[in-house]
């Protein structure tokens, strides 16, 4: 669905019970006279900026780069728009803003989704599985989870022992296997 009116804007903004040189730049959204605000996590000095143009005054890295940042961010929520209009999804400040920031949409993880199959076919024990067919996906979940918490995540975060679906790839797929052939406890048999 479209808008009416849709705007961007970047613009300064003091931090709270701050009294910094340098302020936030932050982004408005508008769409039908609706306007959310997000924070880019970016400092900037009220001197070096153009309020008209919403960027960064000057030549120097600094100011190319964070300049670089905001177009980048622009064209990040021009895609957001034409995803939800292809999506034949309602075009909307917070709609927007939700896709850019990442809140509004939960995050599917691996071993969340294996948990809750797992519990699915306990359910079904007896009706649709057998247990030993339940042993064996218990068996499987715990030898992902061991693969992702000792060698697959590495660079992450302590309780963020899972992957995003959107990060399963085939690397992730052959590490898992020779994992499974050389660290993990069960022999692999073919079915």
């Amino acid at each position: 669905m479209l808008e009416k009116s849709f705007g961007l804007l970047f613009f300064l903004k003091q931090p709270k019970n701050q009294n910094t040189q340098g302020k936030y730049v932050y982004l408005r959204i508008t769409v039908d006279g609706i306007a959310k605000e997000i924070s880019t996590k970016r400092i900037w000095y009220t001197e070096r900026w153009n309020q008209a143009y919403g960027r960064a005054i000057g030549n120097k890295e600094e100011a190319k780069s964070l300049n670089s940042f905001l177009d980048a961010l622009t064209v990040k929520v021009h895609q957001a728009k034409t995803f939800l209009i292809e999506s034949n999804k309602s075009v909307t400040a917070e709609s927007i803003k939700n896709i850019i920031s990442g809140s509004g949409d939960e995050r599917k993880t691996l071993l969340k989704i294996f948990t809750d199959y797992n519990k699915q076919v306990e359910a079904l024990v007896g009706k649709d599985y057998s247990p030993l067919t339940l042993k064996r996906f218990k068996t499987t979940y715990s030898h992902t989870e061991t693969f992702i918490q000792t060698d697959y995540s590495v660079h992450m975060q302590r309780e963020m022992l899972d992957i995003d679906l959107r990060d399963l790839d085939y690397d992730f797929i052959e590490k898992f296997i020779f994992w499974l052939k050389t660290k993990g406890t069960a022999p692999i048999t073919r079915l």
